[in-house]
């Protein structure tokens, strides 16, 4: 390990270094100043070697992936050395960057859909990505033929899959065809950013280990880009943890899991929910992560952390040599290494039982809902006779991937959606079919049942501050609603904001305060009962423990029920006592939810809880059980 010129530790392996980054810098330019999105990373991959970059949004991953490759978009900078076999990258023209990028270091990226060509047929895009060397002396046939050998290659045995469009395949078949393609012009180097994020438990598994086992059967040195440690652990040799555009710890990847030496490393382990055993609160890292400017010349982590002094805001500190191959920004790590150590220790010795109450009172009951889509000429089964249970002030889960009808479900007990078949009570009123119901009844269903959604942006107007939203909301039930300003700011203190941000519009708002104001709003009407839809999925890991104590502080506080709707087993372990477990419109399993967890019975269970990410070995095991999934 060198110094670099500007004094901070230069990360470098010598010859055996395929790529080598060095002090990379990366800055929006073009306005009336400069801001900076990334400040000074280093890091480099040996052949073979998997590297991991982990952060929450904002941290700069998805940015230094696009500068390593040359795609960063307009007026955005990069400066420093991107080193690939000794030469620099970042001073290339686009000319030249099309013989690297592709052929030397590729790409994958969270979206499949956006790598693959919708027009084309997933063929003619594998064909497309081979060496054109290669391809020109390939015939029509052979060329086909080759396609068809890719598509093998990443688990794809269905031949006629070749001739299909990317839109005709399910998320996970998708993001298979797009490894074939970033691995058709074999690459040296290939980067992968968050690849299974979008994907379900099951699904996300067979890639990261598809990924993995391409990788050891080339050599290829592997970029990881995640925001999940738990992935990271389970698939890297080395991490580097991101933070506001700085890197502010790295090392082993084992020895980072057992004890990570930067506060912000420590709280984003603490913010994991476990998924073998329920957590009294889930620790939750305070407030949001900055802009890189804005914490510029200090600890960028010093505006949250429980540790900070004042020496850690007089100056950048550097990153620095703190044990066998492990770097550290934090000024006081020796001194609060222990402390770290032991409030780990406490969070994971204590498990605390999910006690599921003899609810009499059955706030919500679905008896036998059947529910079938007409498209396009054929009929599509979505729920089959399906019961739930919901008592008042209980929270119930709802379990299951993409395409198991939770979602379904639960847009038709909040009104959404029409069953086919069955019927559904709310409060001793039949709401089975809500347009039929007079408006007094409607009105008294809303203010019993409320839903949250995945993405809180796309349900709130932009056009309109917070402050009018709540109004509004309140005024649909309560007409002459007196003391609208006391109301709104008693709403946006129960979850969390200043009454300040009643003045703000949804884009001044970052995802995790979305997500709080739509909870607000919900909140507005005095409900019983919350029909949560994946409410916390979109959200980093940090901000997702904020969320999640608040539900349960909300039920404390309100005495207030949920349905929540999750494929995340380890998040519905934390938020409820009972669940159900669905698969293809039914449910396959259904009690406590630590008997569910702890002892499942139904295959399918079984499959979805092998699939939660952990570090082991087995876990990404050729052949181990995790199950075919929708690829």
């Amino acid at each position: 390990m060198t110094q670099s010129s500007s004094g901070r530790p230069e990360i470098s392996r010598g010859a055996t270094a395929g790529l080598d980054v060095q002090e990379l810098r990366i800055e929006r330019v073009g306005g009336p100043s400069t801001h900076t999105i990334v400040s000074e990373i280093s890091l480099t991959v040996a052949p073979g070697e998997t590297v991991g970059i982990v952060g929450e949004s904002g941290s700069g991953k998805s940015m230094t992936a696009k500068a390593i490759t040359g795609l960063l978009p307009p007026k955005l900078v990069a400066s420093g050395r991107v080193t690939y076999h000794g030469r620099d990258l970042l001073p290339l023209r686009e000319k030249e960057w099309r013989s690297i990028r592709g052929h030397e270091i590729g790409l994958v990226s969270q979206n499949p859909f956006t790598m693959l060509s919708p027009v084309d047929r997933c063929g003619r895009i594998i064909e497309e990505s081979l060496r054109r060397e290669v391809r020109k002396r390939m015939s029509r046939r052979e060329r086909r033929a080759e396609a068809i050998r890719r598509l093998a290659e990443v688990g794809i045995d269905d031949e006629s899959v070749v001739d299909r469009h990317p839109f005709q395949l399910s998320g996970g078949m998708q993001q298979r065809v797009g490894i074939a393609a970033a691995l058709a012009r074999e690459p040296r180097i290939l980067i992968a950013d968050e690849p299974s994020t979008a994907l379900d438990a099951t699904t996300q598994r067979e890639i990261l280990a598809l990924i993995k086992s391409l990788q050891e059967a080339r050599g290829m040195g592997l970029i990881l880009i995640t925001h999940d440690l738990r992935i990271a652990f389970s698939m890297c040799d080395r991490v580097n943890v991101l933070y506001a555009g700085s890197l502010v710890e790295t090392g082993p990847a084992a020895d980072l899991e057992a004890e990570p030496l930067h506060p912000y490393t420590h709280g984003l382990l603490m913010s994991e929910p476990p998924a073998d055993h329920r957590v009294a609160e889930l620790v939750a890292i305070p407030g949001s992560v900055p802009t890189p400017d804005s914490v510029a010349d200090s600890c960028t982590f010093a505006p949250r952390c429980r540790w900070v002094r004042p020496e850690c805001t007089d100056g950048a500190p550097p990153l620095r040599v703190v044990g066998d191959g492990r770097l550290s920004d934090c000024l006081r790590i020796e001194e609060i290494r222990s402390e770290l150590a032991e409030e780990r220790a406490r969070a994971t010795g204590v498990a605390v039982p999910a006690v599921a109450a003899d609810h009499e009172d059955k706030l919500i009951a679905v008896t036998e809902v059947g529910k079938i889509f007409h498209s396009g000429g054929r009929d599509v089964t979505a729920l089959q006779s399906v019961s739930i249970r919901v008592g008042d002030g209980e929270g119930v889960g709802l379990v299951g991937e993409s395409g198991s009808g939770k979602s379904t479900l639960g847009r038709i007990i909040a009104g959404l959606e029409l069953p086919s078949s069955g019927s559904i009570e709310i409060a001793g009123i039949d709401a089975s079919d809500w347009p039929k119901l007079s408006r007094r009844d409607q009105l008294a269903l809303r203010r019993q049942v409320q839903m949250i959604f995945q993405d809180p942006y796309s349900s709130l107007n932009p056009m309109r501050t917070i402050g009018s939203t709540l109004e509004e909301t309140i005024r649909v039930h309560e007409p002459s609603a007196k003391d609208m300003e006391r109301r709104i700011a008693e709403l946006l203190r129960s979850v969390g904001l200043d009454p300040e941000y009643a003045q703000r519009k949804p884009m001044a708002l970052s995802g995790g305060q979305h997500q709080r104001v739509a909870i607000a709003r919900a909140l507005a009407v005095r409900p019983r009962v919350l029909i949560c839809d994946e409410p916390v999925a979109a959200l980093d890991v940090s901000v997702q423990a904020q969320i999640l104590n608040l539900f349960s502080s909300l039920r404390d506080e309100r005495g207030i029920g949920y349905l929540f709707i999750t494929h995340d087993l380890s998040i519905v372990r934390q938020v409820v006592e009972r669940a159900y477990v669905m698969s293809k419109g039914r449910v396959v399993e259904s009690g406590p939810v630590d008997e569910v967890l702890g002892n499942p019975q139904d295959p399918y269970t079984v499959r979805l809880l092998q699939s939660v990410p952990n570090s082991s070995a087995e876990w990404l095991a050729p052949g181990s059980r995790a199950g075919a999934g929708e690829a």
